[in-house]
């Protein structure tokens, strides 16, 4: 089986700061780092390494080509991830504080540029019983999910950044949701229907330091998150996606799949950095909390 995930590729540029800026302040930062980032590249990310074959379908412009190739150290296929001449990569602004909340202003990019035929012909590959995985830091969601679903395919959805209308288009296709509390209450607000009102087979609201609840039909479930110190959080809901997917992947029970995307992620926050941090299997099996 395989994930195909339809998804940003970004250049992270990391600025530690002391604390998040407010309006109209100025801040020195006392860091600057660089790395692969994006919502999309972290989730196939840590899907390849949580131990799943994950096709990725985006794009990079002439100057993100080494983001691509990060990707495909990780063990993510990167033969449909595009190559624009005349768009730039997408790239994230991320303010880091010494309590390790993050603030992210992004630049969409290629991730807004993706060709039809790119993913078109990722999805050639699929078959029944494949995963397609979607954010919202690209466009054509609601069309791919579509497609997936025609196919057969079990689709996911990752609901952030949040937008309104972009998650409502796509609701009637998923069998998996997930987004954090803020998400989950922004959804309600938007189309008048609780999370457990949807009637989708899974759904996964993370919950930060308290863990992370499923849904199921009529049924919740709580997990407890793992007591850790955090130092960066950034990444750590996208590691918690690509893991639980690649588990599920595998066959596992939901709950078990859950269990080890929760350890993941705790390891994660532990981590300065995004994509090139995020844990592997391995690191997660020795990981002591």
């Amino acid at each position: 089986m395989a994930i195909f995930n339809l998804g940003s590729i970004n250049a992270d540029y990391f600025y530690r700061v002391p604390h998040l800026p407010g309006p109209g302040e100025t801040l020195a930062s006392t860091g600057l780092s660089r790395g692969l980032g994006g919502k999309g590249a972290n989730m196939s990310v840590a899907a390849a390494r949580a131990g799943a074959r994950t096709i990725h379908i985006g794009a990079v412009g002439a100057d993100g080509l080494w983001a691509r190739d990060q990707m495909m150290e990780s063990g993510v296929d990167t033969r449909h991830v595009a190559t624009l001449a005349d768009t730039p990569t997408g790239h994230a602004i991320i303010n880091v504080d010494d309590a390790g909340e993050n603030a992210i202003v992004l630049l969409p990019g290629a991730n807004h540029a993706i060709p039809s035929e790119t993913q078109e012909a990722a999805l050639s590959e699929a078959a029944a019983g494949d995963i397609l995985l979607v954010q919202n830091e690209t466009l054509m969601q609601a069309e791919m999910a579509k497609t997936a679903r025609d196919l057969g395919l079990y689709v996911a959805y990752a609901a952030a950044p949040f937008d309104a209308s972009a998650t409502a288009a796509i609701l009637p296709y998923l069998d998996f949701l997930i987004l954090n509390e803020v998400e989950a209450e922004q959804l309600a607000q938007s189309i008048g229907k609780t999370p457990e009102a949807l009637g989708i087979a899974d759904v996964i609201i993370t919950l930060g330091a308290k863990g992370a609840r499923w849904i199921n039909g009529s049924q919740t479930r709580d997990f407890p998150a793992m007591p850790v110190t955090a130092v960066d959080t950034t990444g750590a809901g996208d590691t918690f996606t690509g893991f639980v997917l690649a588990a599920r992947d595998r066959g596992l029970p939901m709950e078990q799949a859950i269990a080890l995307a929760m350890r993941a992620a705790a390891l994660m926050v532990t981590r300065h950095g995004t994509a090139d941090v995020i844990p592997d299997l391995k690191d997660v099996d020795e990981a002591r909390f």
